[in-house]
């Protein structure tokens, strides 16, 4: 059965492939296409970047979304989307025949585990997984307020332009930034925005903004409140607040290279005070932001339920460290970021206690230059080893030696779950023990030889050990 369904499935990429080698007689088909055609064709005429063809299948969907998340990729260019988006239509609301354009949500962001349209359900009304729920342009909203209006059997006269046509929703991720093409992009969609004003609803999950230069025009047509993943680099503190008071469904929050000045005073009180808002945050990570022993105060507003901590170049003291083995973030840790902190240069006995708070839930750990010389490893190496669920362990960059190295693997190779160590070139390798030398590349072969032969020992040879060589 399963040989079939994987023939068929080749057979419907070739007869798409052959399709649209001439794309006239591909769009004039889609009049009679299947419905069990669509999705095949859509994905080789993606693949392909067939423009004319996408713009036209969007204006013909036969479901009610359609998801490009798992065929985007960085390197997808604006043409596509642009494309896409052109061909999306606002249809009257008495279009309800079985066959024609059914497309309500289009959904433009990266997703691998988005299928292309959601399987149909038996609702009341057509089903997506991804609809937005917050915001009162949203097609959920809009059509419980219909509904309600029914079932009262209130007749509004203001009410009926906005059910002559159905709510569409356009499910972006954006990135604002200065270079040409990019702000190109944004007034392409604030143009298709004010054309379809009211029945058009542009819903912005991801917003990742470059500088603090750039041009943020495209703000005032997004539902700020959709919004569950913020990026922001180079900002000043003050301005990232005033983002947060009205993105208060956030689940992930990630800050870099905000100006030291901005992180005091009532700057930093007030950003704390919007941050304890954020209840579903999820994920928090600070990239070369001056923290010296200010984390906990950042831990006390934070959801105790936060999974995902990442903060690299962000000058942690050990005291810091202290509170955060003391927070009640601890046990609930999945992923840990805490590279580039000198945070062993005094003691090592806090961040000992933190990895026995975090041994129950910890998945990813990276403590590149760090310091972390054989005696912390040595100190460490109980708690680490208790890390049931570590999967991947990075500590690149760090003054280790062979004899330590080999000592380490030893003790990780019972952590069943872990897959993936990152291990910095023993200092032997090297001219000089702060990687200023130059690199023997003979012994760094031998090392990996022996780890290879230890890794095979152990029967873990599918623990992937690489180097991360200065």
């Amino acid at each position: 059965m399963k040989m079939d369904q994987k023939a068929t499935a080749t057979l419907l990429d070739l007869a798409a492939k052959c399709l649209l080698s001439n794309e006239p007689s591909a769009i004039h088909a889609l009049e009679e296409l299947p419905r069990d055609l669509f999705v095949p064709l859509f994905i080789a005429a993606f693949l392909g970047r067939h423009m004319k063809v996408l713009k036209e299948m969007v204006k013909v969907w036969p479901f009610h979304c359609l998801h490009i998340g798992t065929l985007i990729t960085e390197e997808t260019c604006y043409e596509i989307l642009e494309a896409m988006i052109d061909g999306l239509q606002i249809l009257p609301a008495q279009n309800s025949s079985t066959w024609g354009p059914k497309l309500r949500i289009l959904d433009l962001r990266q997703d691998p585990d988005c299928e292309t349209t959601c399987s149909e359900v038996t609702t009341t009304l057509p089903f997506c997984f991804q609809s937005c729920t917050y915001s009162q342009q949203s097609i959920l909203k809009i059509e419980e307020a219909q509904q309600n209006i029914s079932c009262l059997k209130i007749v509004n006269s203001e009410s009926e332009p906005h059910s002559a046509w159905e709510p569409v929703e356009l499910l972006v991720d954006l990135f604002i930034s200065d270079t040409l093409r990019t702000k190109q992009f944004i007034s392409f969609l604030q143009s298709k925005v004010e054309q379809n004003f009211g029945t058009l609803h542009l819903c912005c999950r991801g917003l990742k903004i470059d500088t603090i230069s750039a041009d943020k025009s495209i703000l005032q047509f997004l539902d700020l409140g959709c919004i569950d993943h913020l990026e922001m680099d180079q900002a000043d503190l003050s301005e990232i607040t005033s983002f947060l008071a009205q993105m208060i469904h956030l689940n992930s929050l990630s800050l870099s290279d905000i100006p030291f000045k901005s992180c005091k005073g009532i700057n930093f009180r007030t950003f704390l005070i919007w941050l304890g808002k954020l209840k579903n945050l999820q994920e928090f990570s600070l990239f070369s932001v001056c923290l010296k022993n200010q984390l906990h105060k950042l831990l006390r507003v934070l959801p105790p339920e936060l999974d995902t901590l990442y903060l690299p170049y962000c000058g942690l003291s050990n005291r810091d460290i202290t509170a955060l083995s003391q927070s009640s973030q601890a046990t609930h840790l999945m992923l840990l970021n805490l590279s580039d902190n000198q945070i062993f240069s005094e003691v090592y006995e806090p961040f000992q206690i933190l990895l026995e708070k975090v041994s129950g839930t910890l998945k990813l750990l990276e403590l590149n230059n760090c310091l972390m010389t054989d005696s912390v490893l040595s100190a460490v190496l109980p708690a680490l080893s208790h890390c049931s669920h570590l999967r991947v362990f990075s500590f690149a960059s760090n003054p280790i030696s062979m004899p330590m190295l080999t000592s380490l693997l030893q003790h990780l190779t019972s952590l069943m779950e872990l897959k993936h160590v990152i291990y910095p070139v023993p200092i032997h390798c090297y001219e000089h023990w702060d990687f200023q030398g130059r690199l023997d590349q003979q012994k760094l072969a031998e090392v990996q030889a022996q780890l290879k032969v230890m890794l095979k020992t152990a029967q873990r040879e599918d623990m992937k050990w690489t180097t991360s060589p200065q």
